[in-house]
C-alpha cells in the first residue's frame, strides 16, 4: 500500500530559471550563427543593468538583495528583452528597455510574484512607442549583407553608432519579413512575388528560420523538463495557425500562409518563453487554453491590420490585462459543490 507524504519537492524558483535561460541557449548560439555577436553584447547589457537596477529597488524597498538577485528572474527578463530588440540596437536602448522592465513592469508593484504585466514586453512595448525607427533597424543576415561586420565593428556601432568609412547603415540592414510584406502588400503587390526577395527563406526570414527552430528545441527541452506545460504553446500556435490558415484560404494573394507567421518574428519566443511567464499569465488549464489563444488571434491581427510589422508585446500586454477575468471563470468546480 502507498503511503504518504504524495505531493514532491518543487524545483526552486533559480532552478526553473536557470532552465530557462538554458532552453534559450540554442536560440542564442542560432542568433549569433546568423546575426553576428552583437546580440552577446546586447545580453551582456541588459543582464548587468537588470541586475543593478534589482538590487538598487530591493534596496530602497528595503528587501534582502542576494536571496532575490539568487532567484535569476531578473537575468531572464534581460535576456528575453535583448533577445526581443534588433541586434545592434545602440547600448543606451538596450539599458533603458531594462531598466523599465525592471523599475516599472516588476519592482513597482511588489516584484517577483506581483507584477501583472510581462516585464520584458513592458520594456519592449515601450521602447517601440518610444523609438520607433531604432526599433526597425534590423542587421541583415550576415549572408545577405553587403559588408559583413567583424564583431569588433559591432561592438564599435553599439557603442558609438560608428561604422568603417566605406560601409553605409544602408549595407547593414534591411526590412524584416514581416515588415516588408507589410510594407508591399500596401503597394499592391501579391504575397507570392513578395516573397521571392532575397530576406524570404523557405517558411520565413532567410536564417531567422534557424534561429526559430532553435526557439522549438528550448522549448520542448522545458516541457520535456516540466518547467512549462503544453497549454500555453498548443493553444498559441494553434491560434495563429488557424487565423492565418482562415485568411490564406479567402485571399491567398494577399495574406500569407501559416506556416509563414509560425516561422517569422517572436512566434516561437512567445510560444515558449514569454506567455509562459508563470506570475503574469493564468493559473488554470482551462484559462491557459484561453490566454493563449487571445494571444495568437490579436499577435495575427496587429501584424496584419495595425501599425506594427510583429505583433507579439501588445498581444500578451492586453491579454495579461484579462488574466484575473479568465481566472475567475476558470476555475475548476468544486468537489462536492455546485458552480
Amino acid at each position: 500500500m502507498n503511503r504518504s507524504p504524495y505531493i514532491t519537492d518543487s524545483p526552486s524558483v533559480s532552478m526553473i530559471m536557470l532552465k530557462v535561460l538554458l532552453a534559450l541557449v540554442p536560440g542564442i548560439i542560432a542568433y549569433t550563427w546568423i546575426y553576428g555577436g552583437g546580440i552577446l553584447v546586447s545580453i551582456t547589457i541588459a543582464t548587468s543593468t537588470a541586475l543593478v537596477a534589482e538590487a538598487v529597488l530591493l534596496k530602497v524597498r528595503q528587501r534582502p538583495i542576494k536571496p532575490y538577485l539568487m532567484d535569476m528572474s531578473a537575468v531572464v527578463t534581460a535576456w528575453l528583452l535583448a533577445l526581443a530588440l534588433p541586434p545592434l540596437a545602440p547600448w543606451w536602448l538596450v539599458v533603458v528597455g531594462t531598466l523599465f522592465a525592471i523599475i516599472v513592469g516588476k519592482q513597482l508593484y511588489g516584484g517577483l510574484g506581483y507584477n501583472p504585466f510581462n516585464p520584458a514586453m513592458v520594456g519592449y512595448a515601450v521602447l517601440l512607442i518610444s523609438f520607433p525607427l531604432i526599433m526597425t533597424k534590423w542587421p541583415a543576415p550576415l549572408l545577405l549583407a553587403e559588408h559583413p561586420l567583424s564583431f569588433m565593428q559591432q561592438l564599435n556601432y553599439i557603442f558609438s553608432q560608428v561604422l568603417p568609412n566605406e560601409i553605409k547603415v544602408d549595407a547593414i540592414t534591411s526590412a524584416t519579413p514581416l515588415d516588408y510584406l507589410k510594407t508591399q502588400l500596401m503597394l499592391k503587390h501579391e504575397v507570392a512575388s513578395i516573397t521571392q526577395a532575397p530576406i524570404f527563406g523557405q517558411f520565413g526570414a532567410k536564417g531567422g528560420e534557424i534561429v526559430t527552430g532553435a526557439y522549438l528545441l528550448g522549448g520542448l527541452y522545458l516541457i520535456q523538463q516540466r518547467i512549462i506545460s503544453w497549454h500555453l504553446p498548443t493553444a498559441f500556435l494553434g491560434a495563429l495557425a488557424t487565423i492565418s490558415l482562415a485568411f490564406y484560404a479567402i485571399n491567398p494573394a494577399h495574406y500569407a500562409d501559416p506556416l509563414f507567421h509560425l516561422m517569422s518574428g517572436a512566434s516561437m519566443l512567445c510560444a515558449f518563453f514569454i506567455i509562459t511567464d508563470p506570475i503574469s499569465g493564468p493559473t488554470t488549464p482551462r484559462g491557459k487554453l484561453y490566454f493563449a489563444a487571445g494571444v495568437g488571434t490579436l499577435t495575427y491581427l496587429i501584424r496584419v491590420f495595425g501599425g506594427y510589422p510583429d505583433g507579439v508585446a501588445f498581444a500578451v500586454l492586453l491579454m495579461n490585462m484579462c488574466v484575473p477575468l479568465i481566472d475567475a471563470h476558470t476555475q475548476p468546480r468544486v468537489f462536492g459543490h455546485k458552480k
